[in-house]
């Protein structure tokens, strides 16, 4: 299991937390997700042979929440 923490930014409420959460949880291979908006902080466990962090960060600009750089 992988897991990694980013920053995103643009997390300014509990609905941003909560779409995060279920569009993240939806991907083939996540295990689990955390979205915290006073740390504006994803953190994302998931299975490196169902996907990889490169899916994740896709969907994540997909959904108008990217990782910071």
């Amino acid at each position: 299991m992988n897991t990694k923490t980013v920053m995103v930014p643009n997390i300014s409420c509990g609905h941003c937390v909560m779409t995060i959460e279920r569009e993240l949880g939806e991907l083939d291979g996540v295990a689990d997700v955390k979205a915290q908006q006073e740390s504006k902080q994803v953190t994302v466990s998931w299975d490196p042979d169902a996907t990889d962090w490169a899916a994740i960060e896709a969907l994540m600009k997909e959904i108008n929440y990217p990782p910071a750089a």
